[in-house]
């Protein structure tokens, strides 16, 4: 059956990268279930690759005057609206998806990582 371009190509990029992550999950879902098979890259996922994705992980935010923000130095201290041990925020596209503790790398420990802990699921469009 032959799709419509309103179906093909969704207008709001929010429903493109909704969909773009539906459809790497299912594939991802489909691989769990096939573990020693190769992943086989087809039309879809060759596509889904492509989509460049702002990637951000949130330490935590703050509010402040201007004033302070002025008067900030090297050396100055920010304190944040989070404390040691809570979850980072994983954010996508200016959108949630995950959620994660800050780590050391094993692999080059003057570097540290996110190793994720929740993944938030996507919000459906009505």
């Amino acid at each position: 059956m032959a799709q419509t371009k309103a179906e093909a190509e969704p207008d709001q990029p929010d429903e493109q990268l909704d969909r773009a992550i539906e459809e790497l999950r299912g594939v991802l879902r489909e691989e769990e279930k096939r573990p020693g098979d190769a992943f086989q890259s087809g039309a879809n996922s060759s596509i889904i690759m492509t989509i460049p994705v702002d990637v951000q992980i949130i330490l935590g935010s703050t509010e402040m005057p201007v004033s302070e923000l002025m008067a900030l130095q090297k050396g100055s201290t920010v304190a944040l609206n989070r404390r040691i041990g809570e979850p980072v925020d994983v954010v996508v596209n200016g959108r949630n998806i995950a959620r994660g503790e800050i780590t050391v790398l094993e692999s080059d420990p003057t570097r540290f990582g996110i190793r994720l802990t929740e993944i938030i699921a996507a919000a459906k469009s009505a």
